[in-house]
Formats: structure tokens, sequence, C-alpha cells
């Protein structure tokens, strides 16, 4: 067996917990990769590293993301397309992607030795330009959302919006929200938008901060085809691939489809959807019930 570990905090708190994942899979006699950056922080020394995803390769059983729901979405950039499933470790706040506590890590490594854990599927967003950004093109996929904002302006931009070449909308606003059912829960949620199951096949529609008051959230079928340009008094306008940001030039024509391949995600055996909705959003919590 073997595991990637990666964190982009390397606090105390959090190089402890690493050091205790690599003492534990070592004791076990399991390969251990570790992101290259961490080597110079953990105590345990001659450990193998990786510093692309091209230093992954499919013997690779879990890829370990240590922090928050970021740390999670950064792990995007590691494991890709390769079929590598990732584990969330959550040392951050809220955590829907990353599913393990930190109380429960004891527990969770013990399930994974024994394989006592399911792997849950995640679609996963691609992003085309017409024009030629090497820098996104190189790595044009989101797992939460892509989203449109405004740059460098405090005025709205105009968001001209098709669905496989039908025309859908003109958004006036201060950007829109594309987001996959695991991205419902991120910043199309905080724009107004609904909660989505992550097993619905769909995407969502989100405007933020609409000026056409009448523009609401739309739910699509993730077989659907978004295309967008962007007009406003800016030259240039963002592009947001969950936690990357790109500055595009306005009318720039922009694709948004699913992605060839999902995501795989290590889920513990009692690991329910539901359940997490309710804990971290407080559902329930209201003395009446």
């Amino acid at each position: 067996m073997k595991v990637a570990i990666y964190s982009i905090n390397n606090d105390l708190k959090s190089i402890k917990i690493i050091d205790r994942l690599i003492n534990f899979f070592k004791s076990k006699n399991i390969t251990v990769l570790l992101e290259e950056k961490l080597s110079d922080f953990v105590s345990s020394q001659n450990n193998s590293t990786f510093n692309s995803y091209k230093q992954l390769d499919k013997d690779t059983d879990i890829f370990i993301a240590l922090g928050g729901d970021g740390t999670v979405l950064r792990s995007l950039n590691y494991v890709r397309q390769n079929g590598i499933p990732i584990l969330g470790v959550n040392t951050g706040r809220l955590g829907f992607l990353a599913s393990i506590a930190e109380n429960d890590i004891h527990n969770a490594l013990n399930d994974i030795v024994q394989k006592k854990y399911s792997i849950e599927t995640r679609q996963l967003i691609e992003v085309k330009l017409e024009q030629c950004n090497q820098s996104l093109n190189n790595f044009a996929l989101a797992l939460n959302e892509v989203s449109i904002s405004r740059e460098n302006t405090t005025s709205m931009i105009t968001i001209h919006t098709k669905i496989n070449d039908d025309y859908l909308n003109v958004f006036w606003a201060d950007g829109l929200v594309i987001a996959t059912p695991t991205g419902s829960t991120g910043y199309s949620m905080s724009s107004g938008g609904p909660i989505i199951s992550p097993s619905s096949k769909s995407f969502v529609i989100t405007p933020i901060a609409p000026h056409n008051l009448n523009a609401r959230p739309l739910v699509l079928d993730d077989n659907d085809v978004i295309t967008i340009h962007v007009e406003g008094r800016a030259k240039s306008h963002n592009l947001s691939l969950d936690t990357r940001i790109y500055s595009l030039p306005m009318n720039t024509s922009i694709t948004i489809k699913k992605a060839e391949k999902p995501v795989f995600f290590v889920r513990p055996n009692n690991y329910n959807f539901f359940e997490t909705l309710r804990n971290k959003l407080f559902w329930g919590f209201d003395n009446r019930n």
C-alpha cells in the first residue's frame, strides 16, 4: 500500500498530526510520499517526496489532504484525473470536503489499513477558452465552481450566457457562479444558490448580486454546455476555478462543461452527506427540535 500526504499548513498543530500519520503508516510497512515542502518541517527523515502530479502514479492508493476544504481543493492539482482518491482530514473550520475530524484520525487510519471505507465519485468542471491561455489550459479543472467576477472596478459586468448554444440570459451583476453539486455548499450557496445532493447529475448557475432582480439560480443537467462572454467598463474580468484566479480580456469566449473524468474521495463507511449538512449548518439545533 502507498499513501501520499499533503498540506498547505506547516504550523505546529498540523506538523504534529503529519508526524503521527507518517509514524503510523511506517509502522504498518506502508509506503509514504510526502509533499516536498513539508519534508523540511516533519521530524522523521529520509521521506520520499513529490512536488507534481507527474510524480504520483496509479500505485498510490490514497492522497491524504490535511487542512480545510481549501486544502482539499488544492489537492486536485496533484491528483487531477489519475484516479487516486482523496481523503480529507479536517483541521480547519467548516469542512464539507475534509470529512475526517481531528479526533477521529486514529479510527480512520485503522479503517484505511483494513480497507474499511468506500469510494465516492464527484464530478469536475472543465473550462475552455477561445483564445489560448497557457497557464489555464495546463490545468483547466474545478471541483467546486467556476466563477466570473469583475476586476479593478466597482461597476457591474454584463454576462452573456448561452446553454447548448441557446440564448439563456444577460446577467447584469457582480459576477456569476457555475457550481457542481460539490460546490453547491460553497460560493454558490453564499450567493443564494440551492444545496444539491452530491449524487445529482447537475450544475447550478447562481448570479452574484444581480442588478436584474428577477434573475434567479438555475439548475442544469451536467451534460449541458455553458458558453459565456463578458462585457464591461474595465478592460478585463476575473475567471476563478476553485482557488485559482485568472484575468481575462473582455469578450473572451468561455466554454464550461462536465470534465471527461471525475475525482474520487475516500469516505468512512458511516459517512452520510445529510448528517454532515446538519452538523455543519447547525440544522436541528433549534430548541423546538
